[in-house]
């Protein structure tokens, strides 16, 4: 089966055996492709499949595949935060191990999310960006008549939005490129002005940059909060004065777990999905066929083109 990996030259689309072991075998019919895929680059040829946002068909059903394995027994995974799994077996697919940039990729059954109704599998792979997004505004915990700001313009920035409005939350974006803000303003958001400081009192990095983390304590109130919904890679200052004297509070997400009603937050975020297609149809701006996974790479790359969320088709 054809599978795309990072070797020596940059992305090639390889053969690959078929995969073996138990779980259910999934063909897949979409996978986006990530910054954590872009960033994998810069660490040269990569032993595994890329890819962590996927969907696809088992037995002719279609799944949003969430890429995390569980042990289901140690503390983090009772309380519902199997995000934090501590168990050794814990991985995630497309992450040092096989992903979902392929034909075909076996998981555990408990992986599988059933789509909800009005959502395409070929829109599916956004479930994962969404189910990211979908944590990071309930940990912010938003109140009644509280102002909230996204920082960052990329699928995770809009993805949030998209959830906040779902929710009814009012929500501002600031982002680099008109195409992001455009996005933002189909969506229902605001735009936040340049010049902007201490106006709200919840800021959500989603740039996962030290630019990002800046603007972010500029924009947050005294006293308010900023969920670090970005990945950061090594160390990042915290901007140390603006933290101390507003005393903001930090709150970190990452993934996915149980939301507070006990659904899978990826089962919630699907849902989300299917209830705005705007969304989908929003934050996709590109999709390619498995074989010019190269091109699509260097699509996803290059911001000021336009694009936003790239996703491969195994099947086209």
């Amino acid at each position: 089966m054809r599978a795309v990996r990072n070797d020596e030259s940059g992305i090639h689309v390889v053969e690959r055996p078929e995969p073996e072991g138990d779980g259910a075998l999934v063909d897949i019919a979409s996978c986006g492709i990530c910054g954590t895929d872009l960033g994998f680059l810069a660490m040269g040829p990569l032993p595994f499949t890329l890819g962590h946002e996927f969907a696809g068909m088992v037995d002719g059903v279609a799944y949003a595949i969430e890429p995390m394995t569980r042990c289901g027994v140690c503390a983090a995974c009772v309380e519902g935060n199997d995000n934090r799994c501590i168990d050794p077996s814990h991985v995630n697919f497309g992450i040092f191990v096989d992903g979902g940039l392929a034909d075909r990729v076996r998981v555990p059954e408990y992986c599988l999310t059933p789509l909800p109704v009005g959502l395409s599998v070929d829109d599916a792979s956004l479930v994962e960006t969404m189910g990211v997004a979908y944590r990071g505004v309930r940990m912010a915990a938003v109140q009644s008549g509280e102002r909230v700001c996204v920082v960052g313009g990329g699928a995770i920035g809009l993805a949030a939005v998209g959830v906040a409005r779902h929710k009814g939350i009012d929500v501002d974006l600031e982002a680099r490129h008109q195409h992001q803000r455009g996005a933002a303003e189909r969506l229902g958001a605001g735009i936040a002005s340049p010049g902007a400081q201490s106006a709200y009192d919840v800021v959500i990095d989603a740039a996962g940059s030290e630019s990002g983390l800046d603007r972010s304590f500029e924009l947050v109130r005294p006293g308010g909060r900023v969920v670090l919904l970005g990945v950061y890679h090594g160390l990042v200052p915290i901007p140390g004065i603006p933290m101390l004297v507003k005393e903001v509070t930090m709150i970190p997400s990452m993934a996915y777990g149980v939301d507070v009603d006990g659904a899978r937050e990826y089962a919630n975020a699907a849902a989300v999905l299917a209830a705005n297609p705007e969304i989908a149809r929003s934050l996709i701006t590109h999709r390619f066929p498995l074989d010019d996974a190269a091109e699509a790479f260097r699509v996803a790359a290059d911001r000021a083109s336009g694009s936003i969320k790239v996703v491969i088709h195994p099947d086209r």
